[in-house]
């Protein structure tokens, strides 16, 4: 099972939050805000989207609605997302296939740093990775997102998954899933019992898994300031807060900067393990 950090990293500078009027005279918001989950139903980038999604309307006064657009690995929602107008009312909300498709994609259809400004991992390249450190050959079964991939492991299609914690625990809990291990460097607190895949006897094995929300780059500096806020506060709440706990979630509210550098590192870091591991999807 995958480690979780939920990063709550936010576009732009810390501006005064209040609200204001735009560039065509509105107050922002003015009408529905459409966060895109790139993947299907049922995983856990849906799921942190739809949590987040009703406090975060409530704070801003207008509807956020979730729309799943899934498909090539979150390639098809991540394009609709960089091509929508920047006024504030698109937002996105990824994972690790943010930042490893443009390594496993050619060509891809956007710049995950160009076209896309900071807000608040990959199945496969967990098994890639457990396949290089251990000396195993675990085959990889493409699926369009966590959601399917874990039904097909309840299902008994596929002999071994790496689900997010998240995902997982429910199903753990009643017995109808086996914890082998956890992909983080130490123990998670939603499953203390279950040991990480390096103590397991495959050292210096990591794999982390994050959720994050960005923006079409150009998004004006006051809504950016003000979706800051709004989701750090909304990220803090003591409520929220215990629900990822118990989804094994650790809360990192970011700044832009930190998250800017977070997925820079990103596109290194799986950018060796993809060209070592000689990973491409055609």
């Amino acid at each position: 099972m995958k480690k979780n950090i939920l990063i709550g990293a936010f576009l732009a500078a810390a501006l005064p939050a209040a609200q204001f009027a735009a560039a065509q005279g509105e107050t922002y918001p003015a009408r529905p805000v459409r966060l895109i989950v790139a993947f299907p139903p049922g995983g856990s980038v849906d799921v942190v989207a739809r949590l987040v999604a009703p406090p975060l309307s409530q704070s801003l006064g207008q509807p956020v609605v979730v729309d799943n657009r899934s498909g090539a690995s979150g390639n098809i929602g991540t394009e609709l997302a960089a091509r929508a107008k920047p006024d504030g009312y698109t937002l996105l909300i990824h994972t690790i296939p943010f930042v490893a498709n443009v390594h496993l994609y050619s060509p891809l259809p956007y710049d995950p740093l160009a076209d896309f400004a900071p807000v608040c991992l990959h199945p496969h390249i967990a098994g890639e990775l457990l396949n290089m450190l251990g000396g195993v050959d675990i085959v990889a079964v493409q699926y369009k997102g966590g959601g399917p991939a874990l039904v097909a492991a309840l299902g008994g299609e596929i002999g071994i998954s790496f689900p997010n914690i998240s995902e997982a625990v429910p199903h753990v809990s009643s017995g109808r899933l086996r914890a082998l291990g956890v992909t983080g460097a130490r123990r998670s607190a939603a499953l203390p019992e279950v040991p990480t895949i390096a103590e397991s006897g495959v050292p210096g094995y990591e794999f982390v898994t994050w959720h994050g929300v960005l923006a079409p780059r150009g998004t004006p500096r006051e809504i950016v300031a003000l979706l800051n806020e709004k989701l750090r506060a909304i990220l803090r709440s003591p409520e929220l807060s215990a629900r990822f706990a118990q989804m094994g979630l650790d809360v990192i509210a970011s700044t832009p900067e930190e998250f800017s550098a977070h997925l820079k590192k990103e596109i290194e870091k799986w950018g060796r393990l993809i060209r070592e591991r000689r990973m491409r999807v055609e």
